[in-house]
């Protein structure tokens, strides 16, 4: 690479940064691109099978932003592994969302799975 960074989309659609130098042994930090990230959602998360026919996405948009940042603050950890850490948080987290954590974690689930796809090899071993 020529540059730090070197953008890339995976095969979802996902935008990851991959940051260079010094990792090898580590494996490879990630920085994710929220805008990115945020369109997508914007444009899929009405075929979820969790959200409510007709709910605008303002109604789900910190749950998954939630998801993303919560995936890159817990690295090598599984979902599953955070769960109850996660759930604690999300009141203080979710702004003026109505969700509640029960209506938000299947959301907030699809947005950390969907940047973990994006990162070659098992990241945080859970075998996705």
């Amino acid at each position: 690479m020529t540059d730090d960074r070197e953008a890339s989309l995976n095969r979802d659609g996902a935008a990851v940064g991959v940051v260079a130098g010094g990792v090898a042994g580590k494996g490879v930090a990630e920085a994710i691109d929220p805008t990115a990230e945020d369109e997508y959602w914007g444009e899929n998360y009405s075929s979820t099978p969790y959200v409510t026919r007709g709910t605008a996405y303002g109604t789900y948009r910190p749950a998954y932003r939630y998801g993303w940042e919560s995936f890159q603050r817990h690295p090598g950890r599984s979902f599953d592994e955070v769960e109850s850490e996660l759930q604690r948080d999300w009141d203080e987290y979710r702004g003026v969302s109505p969700l509640n954590w029960e209506s938000a974690k299947e959301a907030v689930r699809d947005a950390w799975h969907r940047v973990e796809r994006a990162i070659p090899g098992d990241a945080d071993r859970d075998g996705r």
